[in-house]
């Protein structure tokens, strides 16, 4: 921790306002002489312009503030100017959110079960095995026309609701002709130099496997004849193991820049004056590459009053590669403005493509005995969703207004990991400074689990229907509108895992074995030559496939609910009602090699469906004091419920964490009970500041608690907590500097937000142990919720010249440490150190149509870290990120 406080030093602070400034010097320059040349155009442009350099920031507070419970907006514009490329970036922009792993987004520091996330109203489909959640990051921001996150629950929305409900509203058809291109190119400091890569296929630019890393057809047609590879003989193993791919011994490569492109076209049209249709067309590529230097450390001892590292990864080098690309259609048709339908296509596509490789030491192989290992090894998914939308918007004026909306959407999500590959050799120190370098002997491991070979599928289909019906009625000094509407949701889930092991033990000699190329071991001449391999005993490939590597889910969701929005004398307004969901989830893990279900003895099929139904309340009042002024206060009952692998008895692995997690049969719901006060007051020019208090009530809230005695990562477990509660303050703010004097200061803004919080969970070892079935060494049985960080804050500050043709941003992000992992036997819990992230966006506007954007990010030159006791548990380098993007308008 001390390392990380002093990362965070004035030095570095003043190099970051240093850049800024850089920057800045020739705006103001420019600004001063385009004042002199011209006064009366001088003034002219102020006019024209003078709405952005606010309105990025206030466009959408008129809408924040006629909601009827808290919620923040965040448009495309405020988007746009700090230069986030997707949804979960953004988001991190909102006051109390804070961004998990470049996916996830946490809510007043509650995990991301405790959220839930829409698209244009409706649910969508996860291509996460582990969750239910959608990773944000798919969104990129060129689609995003908004992102509403409502904090205080409302019966208009799922009662799935914990920290706040994320509505990802995308663009739609425009009011007038459209067109326009744009390319980047980015580097990240960590990319200079040399880096690690392997053998893809040739489409992987595409973001798309040609095969190369799929199973081949004599193995995948005996998986789907259930005909495993068991027992098998030596020279059927030996046939079976030339189909497969062998080449994935790294290798150093440049690395080139970042590229990405990314166009619109679009137009509306009247039909005389009632009728309008139109369409919007986007679709956008992105290919990045990230290098990174990390630590890991797996196992620890105490002895006394030091700790030992047993088992770690010292010295890792990570390539990773990311292709995204989206494609979105909206077709929509409106009459006479009160009644309209919109059709979305949107087809998103992220692939992650990664090699690592690792030199550590394990209790068994150890530099004090002369050895260390070198694992290598390649991760490799697809994640793609498809999703339908079908909505429509109704208004009868002669019905004193009355409202129909529905909505229809139909989505499917893939997650395709088609061939993961890791393997171990074992390093000799033969040299007499005890260092490991290229000299030293270097061998592939001999044992049952040499290498591994890993397959993965999963298929996600969500169908959401609904519809909502508002009735306006107005008497003496009551404006009142009432609601009620419907919800219905049906998902399936599929997923089906497949491995194989390379078992080394079935070479004749261990001589085979030298060499640092798996390749050059596993080359064609060597599988051809039999006596190479033991024709009796072990064969050389070993099927690590087990029950619970596949499974199917299903859920089905009913919701109706009623409420009322009344306003007295436009001072008073009272806002609720009721909503009830009936919920029923099955959740059916099967043994692949019988497609039977994978019970313990002493369970049932019982244990594999879950069904509740409930009444969630909510009532919000505010108090409009004036047109500037407001005061709010709600309360709603909620529930959250656990995902779907987490209440399956197999155990796999998080891609996120990389650590395998083990579900718990007959894990409760969480009960939560919402408190929120808000105060608001909106000033002249868009200034404005809000403060607003937080209490969550929460009963068994599920939890992640860590099991003992694992060999490798921590086992994960989930299980419930007796108690938990979370309370807090939020600040937000936007302020011009006009105030200070003319010039310059009236062209500049400052806005931010801060969130103070804390939380406490009670946990009961022996009810862990009676869920989980195992010993819960559990260190701290009162601790913080997981993930919940005390702190977050967010500033930045805006600059636009007055000619219109410079705007500068700069953004600073922090979030407080959190805890990721609880702690056993003695060891604290482990936290996730505070990233202080402080980026820059300079955007130019040569004529009407041209924009190009600069920016850095992470200029501080942050790491991510992960501690527990003051020892490094995890650490990822991040680099500095510069990129430049021009977009044209036709």
């Amino acid at each position: 921790m001390n390392q990380s406080t002093s990362r965070f030093s004035i030095k570095q602070v003043t190099l970051a306002v240093m850049a800024s400034l850089a920057i800045t010097q020739p705006i103001f320059v420019q600004s001063a002489m385009a004042q002199q040349s011209d006064e009366e155009e001088a003034i002219e442009e102020v006019v024209a312009t003078g709405t952005r350099l606010k309105g990025t920031a206030t466009a959408v507070l008129e809408e924040r503030k006629n909601q009827a419970f808290v919620a923040d907006i965040l448009g495309s514009e405020q988007i746009s100017r700090t230069g986030d490329s997707d949804a979960a970036s953004a988001l991190r922009r909102v006051t109390g959110l804070t961004l998990v792993d470049g996916k996830f987004i946490y809510v007043r520091g509650l995990g991301e079960r405790y959220s839930s996330t829409q698209l244009n109203g409706a649910a969508v489909p996860s291509p996460d095995p582990t969750r239910n959640v959608i990773p944000l990051d798919l969104f990129p921001a060129d689609i995003i026309e908004s992102l509403s996150v409502q904090k205080s629950f409302s019966p208009s929305m799922p009662a799935s609701f914990g920290g706040g409900n994320v509505n990802i509203r995308l663009k739609t058809i425009p009011t007038q002709f459209i067109f326009n291109v744009s390319g980047s190119l980015g580097y990240n400091t960590e990319n200079s130099g040399d880096a690690l890569a392997y053998r893809g296929g040739d489409k992987d630019w595409q973001g798309r496997d040609d095969g190369t890393r799929g199973a081949p057809s004599s193995i995948g047609s005996r998986w789907q004849n259930k005909q495993f590879l068991d027992s098998l003989d030596q020279d059927v193993a030996l046939s079976l193991l030339r189909d497969v791919n062998r080449d994935y011994d790294p290798f150093l490569k440049s690395i080139g820049p970042d590229m990405g492109f990314s166009f619109s076209l679009g137009n509306s049209f009247d039909i005389d004056d009632k009728w309008r249709y139109g369409f919007l067309l986007t679709s956008s590529y992105d290919n990045k590459t990230n290098v990174s230097q990390e630590y890991e450390l797996q196992q620890a001892d105490r002895v006394q009053d030091s700790i030992n590292l047993v088992r770690f990864f010292d010295d890792i080098s990570v390539t990773e590669t990311s292709v995204k690309w989206s494609n979105m259609l909206n077709l929509g048709i409106d009459y006479n403005r009160n009644h309209r339908v919109d059709y979305s296509l949107i087809l998103l596509n992220d692939t992650r493509d990664e090699i690592s490789e690792k030199f550590g030491n394990t209790e068994n192989l150890s530099q004090a005995e002369g050895l260390r290992i070198r694992d290598v090894e390649v991760e490799y998914e697809e994640r793609k969703m498809f999703t339908n939308q079908l909505r429509g918007m109704h208004t009868f004026p002669q019905f004193n207004f009355a409202g129909v909306d529905w909505k229809y959407s139909l989505g499917r999500s893939v997650r395709n990991a088609p061939g993961n590959f890791e393997s171990r050799f074992v390093i000799s120190d033969e040299n007499i400074d005890g260092l490991f370098d290229a000299s030293n002997e270097i061998a592939l491991n001999n044992s049952t689990t040499a290498a591994r070979y890993s397959f993965q599928t999963l298929h996600d289909r969500l169908e959401n229907a609904g519809y909502n019906v508002s009735l306006p009625y107005s008497i003496g000094n009551w404006e009142m509108e009432f609601k009620f509407g419907a919800d219905f949701l049906s998902k399936t889930r599929t997923a089906e895992n497949r491995r194989f092991d390379i078992n080394t033990r079935a070479f004749t000699e261990s001589e085979l074995l030298v060499g640092d190329s798996f390749f050059s071991i596993f080359s064609d001449q060597v599988l051809a030559d039999e006596t190479n391999f033991f024709g009796a005993g072990p064969a050389i490939i070993r099927d690590t496939t087990i029950a619970g590597d596949d499974y199917a889910a299903g859920q089905k969701v009913d919701a109706y609910y009623i409420e009322g929005d009344l306003f007295f004398k436009n001072k008073w307004r009272f806002s609720g009602g009721v909503r009830f969901e009936d919920f029923r989830q099955v959740v059916a893990p099967f043994d692949p090699r019988t497609n039977q279900f994978d019970l313990p003895d002493e369970a049932d099929r019982s244990q594999l469906a879950f069904q509740e139904d409930d009444f969630y309340p909510a009532l919000a009042m505010t108090y409009i004091k004036d047109e500037s002024m407001q005061f709010r206060a709600s309360i709603g009952q909620t529930v959250v419920r656990p995902d779907l692998r987490e209440v399956s008895s197999s155990t796999f692995i998080d891609p996120l964490t990389e650590f395998p997690i083990a579900g718990t049969p007959g894990i409760n719901t969480t009960s939560i009970i919402n408190y929120d006060l808000r105060w608001e007051w909106y000033r002249e020019a868009g200034n404005n500041l809000s403060v607003g208090l937080f209490y969550k009530d929460m009963d068994a809230p599920i939890e992640s608690v860590q099991s003992p005695a694992q060999d490798g990562p921590p086992l994960i477990r989930i299980a419930n907590a007796e108690t938990g509660e979370l309370y807090g303050v939020e600040v937000e703010f936007l302020q011009g500097l006009d105030f200070i004097g003319k010039g310059v200061w009236d062209n500049i803004f400052v806005s931010g937000n801060l969130t103070l919080s804390d939380s406490e969970i009670l946990l009961d070892r022996q009810s862990i142990v009676e869920q989980t079935g195992v010993s819960a060494a559990v260190t701290n049985l009162k601790r913080r919720l997981t993930g919940h960080s005390q702190y977050v804050m967010n500033l930045q500050g805006g600059f636009d010249s007055d000619n219109g043709e410079h705007s500068l941003s700069v953004v600073y992000n922090v979030f407080g440490e959190r805890i990721l992992i609880s702690g056993i036997d003695g060891f604290d819990d482990s936290y996730e150190q505070p990233f202080h992230s402080l980026d820059t966006v300079y955007k130019f506007y040569p004529n009407f149509n041209t924009t190009m954007t600069f920016k850095i990010q992470n200029i501080f030159g942050e790491s991510k870290k992960l501690e527990f006791e003051n020892v490094l548990l995890r650490s990822e380098t991040k680099g500095r990120k510069l990129s430049l993007s021009v977009k044209y308008n036709f």
